[in-house]
């Protein structure tokens, strides 16, 4: 390969390792601001978090207490002399609603509305970023995410009621999203992100593709190289996400209070970023892996000659394996769009000629090996130890350890002598004839020899 050709392979691996980074960011973007579900889904888990909820509730209060004139309406209801405790009891019950605020926002019919809010709100965002002017209406010009309902739910709870709740205003808990002097450069950032994200998805796979295309020689090191590129650019937006993290509370959240909550959002809120990039970090996994596979290391070559004949003989098995893994991966996204698909269906074949390219070279390097060479080899091998073993030989040489019977040694002796004094004595006394002390005597002078 030429130093010409060799640099620009170099440039397009970069390259491509800088738009994978970017593209992260741009699908981060896209997904979460862009799409109604997923940013439903992260509302949900914003509310769910404890310094979120505090801080949503605090709001609550202050939307309640800066609406309705608590300490009036209490005057009014209450009897006689008791109307000059309305205003005791009018802070005490604002301690009441505080502390119990984020126990009214752990209910699921709390949670419920503030997910409908959101989605009420994302909706109606996006059909002013895509200027729908039929489909949605603005009040002053203006995007809001209402949280009334919640507002009046709070006052239900801690016992306000409707005495209280009905006079609240229809403006109070009212978050402005969207101003319509910030309309235009709203709108055109969302094309240009909607334009971004599958742009550089797609330029990320033609610059690396391109770069394995120009190695002629030592294809297997770009690929490898390509691998590194990717999981460096997926730790490169997980650290992104961190320092700029720090960045975006400081800049919007000067009230120390606030910020563990807004930390706390922008953790979850970004948790999708950290999802993205770690599916990149994946891919660069495994085109490292299809890298080393192609090597001539001794465990890359060990491993292509175990495959060769499954590649060889097995080809329509091979494949159809591929296409349904793929199939199971764009099935399991969590978003099926045509980014998601045309991202798929490239990863899935780059994935595919890497199979044909690993085919070629184990039909070269290994053309006539079987699969059944690996269990004859393993049955060689056991037979050849068990011969280099000498096992039958070994077993004749073999020497057991010689048992002594009980009534061998000292103990041994005297109990035969005294065996031999009874047989005398039988013989004396009749019992026994000549030829049956004879044989008794050399059982038991034979039993204590033998063995």
């Amino acid at each position: 390969m030429s130093r010409a050709r060799r640099r620009t392979v170099k440039a397009l691996v970069v390259l491509g390792s800088l738009l994978a980074f970017l593209s992260v960011l741009a699908i981060w973007v896209e997904r979460q601001a862009l799409n109604t579900n997923d940013w439903v889904d992260t509302s949900g888990r914003l509310i769910q978090n404890e310094e979120i909820r505090t801080a949503v509730g605090n709001y609550l209060v202050d939307q309640l207490y800066a609406n309705v004139d608590v300490e009036k309406e209490l005057e009014d209801i209450l009897p006689g002399e008791t109307k000059q405790l309305a205003g005791p009891v009018s802070g005490g019950l604002r301690q009441v609603a505080g502390s119990g605020a984020e126990e009214v926002l752990k209910s699921s019919t709390a949670q419920e509305l503030w997910r409908d809010a959101n989605r009420a709100a994302h909706e109606q965002l996006l059909a002013v970023l895509e200027n729908k002017k039929e489909a949605v209406s603005t009040a002053n010009g203006e995007v809001t995410l209402n949280l009334g309902s919640l507002v009046t739910n709070l006052a239900d709870q801690v016992g306000i009621g409707a005495q209280l709740a009905e006079k609240l205003p229809p403006d109070a808990g009212q978050v402005t999203i969207l101003r319509s002097d910030q309309l235009k450069t709203a709108q055109g950032i969302v094309v240009g992100i909607k334009g971004l994200a599958l742009l550089f998805s797609l330029l990320t796979l033609l610059c690396l593709g391109l770069a394995v295309y120009l190695s002629k020689q030592g294809r297997w090191v770009t690929v490898l190289f390509c691998g590194i590129g990717l999981v460096a650019a997926g730790f490169a937006a997980i650290v992104f996400r961190s320092v700029a993290g720090g960045i975006v509370v400081d800049q919007l959240v000067t009230e120390e209070s606030v910020k563990p909550a807004a930390e706390a959002a922008w953790s979850i809120g970004t948790s999708l970023m950290v999802s993205i990039a770690t599916t990149l970090i994946v891919f660069g996994v495994l085109a490292g892996v299809a890298g080393w596979l192609g090597s001539p290391t001794g465990s890359a070559r060990t491993t292509r000659r175990f495959t060769a004949p499954f590649l060889r003989d097995h080809v329509p098995y091979v494949y159809t394996g591929l296409a349904i893994l793929v199939g199971i991966y764009f099935l399991s996204s969590s978003t099926q769009n045509l980014r998601s698909f045309l991202t798929t269906l490239i990863v899935g074949g780059f994935v595919a000629l890497g199979i044909h390219e690993l085919r070629r070279q184990t039909e070269e390097e290994f053309p006539g090996v079987q699969i059944a060479d690996y269990f004859g080899g393993a049955r060689e091998r056991v037979a050849g130890a068990v011969r280099s073993a000498n096992l039958g030989e070994r077993a004749a040489k073999l020497r057991l350890p010689e048992v002594r019977r009980p009534s061998e040694g000292a103990g041994g002796e005297d109990a035969r002598l005294r065996r031999l004094e009874q047989l005398a004595d039988l013989r004396d006394k009749g019992a026994l004839s000549d030829e049956e002390f004879a044989a008794e005597k050399a059982r038991v002078l034979g039993g204590g020899n033998g063995g």
